[in-house]
């Protein structure tokens, strides 16, 4: 008997993958695995055909260059994007990717790089550097580790709801004590470091959503987390 697919895209992982964000796509790959299911995976770069049939999305952060490099074809797959969003097909963006699914980002030197609208945030250059270790709270995914490293400040607007609190570090911008936003299923996030191997639960929150989405029904043995658990807690009380 075959297993069941689940197919993950991943964005533009050559240019938009500095941070050590791929490690969230292995992530997804083991636990799809170890749930018994069989992961697709599909890298999409500038000029690919987008593929037709997704089931869980995963983009990672860059610098301005690189997304100036990815800008006018995310623009140009923004629809299919956003159509995914709308059928809360579950995503994950980080840093870079977060900003360019927002409404637009301003660079440092006043260039606008117009967003995809997924999620109702901006963004702006800043000469602040937001760096270091960061811990922040979800009331469903309860604490959230991870290392934030970005000058470009977020702000939410009334169309988005943000995805944490932040207990320890900056956040989206330092000053409102938010972290990443929310659209239906669709997480963006400053989380780097990377975020899935720190935080099982939010990985299987992807995972469980893209399953029952497809399949109906998320039945499988429980993974034992007792790694991530100690790596989660030594993360935790490390300074910031």
């Amino acid at each position: 008997m075959s297993k069941q697919v689940i197919t993950v895209l991943q964005l533009y992982p050559k240019d938009m993958n500095i941070y050590g964000d791929y490690g969230n796509l292995l992530v997804i790959q083991r636990r799809l695995e170890w749930y018994g299911y069989e992961p697709k995976v599909i890298h999409y770069n500038v000029g690919d055909t987008f593929p037709s049939d997704v089931d869980i999305i995963i983009g990672g952060g860059g610098q301005d260059s690189g997304q100036e490099v990815i800008h006018q074809d995310l623009i140009n797959i923004g629809p299919k994007l956003k159509a995914l969003a709308e059928k809360e097909v579950p995503m994950l963006l980080v840093c870079g990717l977060y900003q360019l699914f927002g409404n637009f980002f301003k660079t440092l030197d006043g260039k606008t790089l117009t967003g995809i609208g997924v999620l109702d945030v901006e963004t702006h250059g800043t000469h602040e550097r937001l760096i270091g270790n960061i811990v922040t709270n979800n009331e469903t995914f309860g604490d959230i580790i991870g290392y934030e490293n970005h000058s470009g400040q977020t702000y939410l607007g009334k169309n988005a709801e943000p995805f944490a609190t932040v207990v320890k570090g900056a956040g989206n911008n330092a000053k409102d004590g938010h972290e990443g936003a929310r659209y239906k299923n669709v997480i963006g996030t400053y989380l780097h470091g990377s975020i899935l191997p720190k935080n099982p639960l939010l990985a299987d929150f992807l995972i469980h959503t893209a399953v029952t989405k497809k399949y109906g029904d998320f039945s499988t043995d429980i993974v034992d987390d007792l790694l991530a658990d100690l790596a989660r807690k030594v993360a935790e009380d490390r300074p910031r």
